[in-house]
């Protein structure tokens, strides 16, 4: 039994929005890195950028799925850019359907800050 000292305790102001990927990625991923000729979906969904959010999504999993959707660009180009920086070997249609077929959305509303001894930090990738 866990004292109630023990129990995460605080949240913060964000929601967490992870994109997983679907068989279409894995496909792409093994013409791409050649590498990993092996890859399958469950190990490539087992680590996914997550991104914390500020939306108030009332409307719940279908007023998230709006908010991804209407900035699919943004996540599709950063999520081939992590993989292939070489824009001329990325899928040759960057559409809203093909992003569809590529891509679940998971979204979490609760996100609990376990660590608050430590502040969050922010680093700039640019």
């Amino acid at each position: 039994m866990h004292a109630a000292h023990d129990l995460p305790r605080f949240t913060i102001n964000r929601d967490l929005i992870i994109l997983l990927p679907k068989q279409p990625v894995v496909d792409w991923l093994k013409e791409v890195a050649p590498m990993q000729p092996d890859l399958t979906l469950d190990q490539l969904r087992r680590e996914q950028s997550a991104y914390l959010v500020h939306g108030a999504f009332s409307e719940g999993v279908r007023d998230v799925e709006c908010w991804v959707y209407s900035r699919w660009r943004t996540f599709f180009k950063h999520f081939v850019n992590v993989w292939c920086s070489d824009e001329s070997r990325w899928p040759q249609e960057l559409t809203r359907e093909t992003y569809r077929e590529w891509f679940d959305v998971q979204h979490h509303s609760m996100v609990w800050d376990l660590t608050t001894a430590i502040p969050i930090a922010h680093e700039d990738w640019v």
